[in-house]
């Protein structure tokens, strides 16, 4: 049987767009309060909007995913106002435009790794330990594709924190089933989300239509959030059924 998630509590990174703004919005609905991190409070602003206008409960707590202090003010807030973390979905994510090795610099090493790796390890660390209090916790993160297969798409710092992220997560139900804390890792296919603007090659809107859906993305978090308890699924490996890595003539 499926749990009922109604007034327990989600904090969502990257909340502000995308797969974040999905699983907020899906979590919310389904009766979950949320809280919501990335680094812009404008458009974190704006998902809570619509996480009250669909009637559901919602907390701002600003933060780069990059930066532990940070992350870790961010928890304060969240932990402050809502006293407890049932699921943390794990969503913040970036690439920059000069990706390859013949082009990224370190700043850039640092941005994409700091957000995709840093940011999710500064916040599964900052919810242990309520988790462990609490005799229970979900944590979801938001890996990739390329957290399966390297690929000059994304290019070496994007496929590397991706790599480690479900390195992290398996890490998590190591030494953390004991305490009832479950984590899985995602890793979508192409989704067609604010990320694509970064791509080197544009995307055109076609393509992007064949893509899956940040809903798709949020829907597979809302189906693993509501398993019972003694479930874990690990990793999910999803992509879209026109999966242009598998489609000769495509240039990724």
């Amino acid at each position: 049987m499926m749990r009922d998630l109604t007034g327990q509590v989600a904090w969502v990174t990257g909340a502000g767009s995308g797969i974040g703004q999905a699983a907020a919005l899906v979590l919310a609905r389904a009766g979950m309060r949320v809280a919501l991190t990335g680094r812009g409070r404008d458009n974190l602003e704006s998902t809570a909007d619509l996480v009250r206008a669909a009637g559901g409960e919602a907390l701002v707590a600003p933060a780069d995913m990059g930066m532990a202090d940070a992350v870790q003010r961010a928890w304060e807030a969240v932990h402050g106002g809502l006293g407890r973390c049932d699921v943390l979905v794990n969503a913040a994510g970036l690439n920059v435009p000069q990706r390859g090795w013949s082009e990224i610099t370190p700043s850039g090493i640092d941005a994409v790794v700091g957000a995709n790796l840093n940011g999710p390890f500064y916040a599964s660390r900052a919810v242990l330990p309520t988790m462990r209090a609490q005799g229970g916790g979900l944590i979801i993160h938001i890996s990739s594709w390329a957290g399966r297969y390297v690929s000059k798409l994304t290019g070496p710092a994007y496929s590397a924190a991706k790599h480690g992220l479900v390195a992290l997560s398996e890490s998590l139900n190591q030494e953390e089933c004991g305490h009832g804390i479950r984590s899985c890792c995602i890793c979508p296919g192409e989704v067609a989300t604010p990320l694509l603007e970064k791509r080197p090659v544009p995307v055109t809107a076609q393509d992007r239509g064949r893509m899956l859906q940040v809903e798709d993305l949020g829907e597979t978090i809302l189906f693993v959030a509501r398993l019972p308890n003694s479930v874990c699924i690990n990793e999910i490996l999803i992509s879209p059924t026109w999966n242009r890595g598998y489609l000769e003539g495509i240039k990724l």
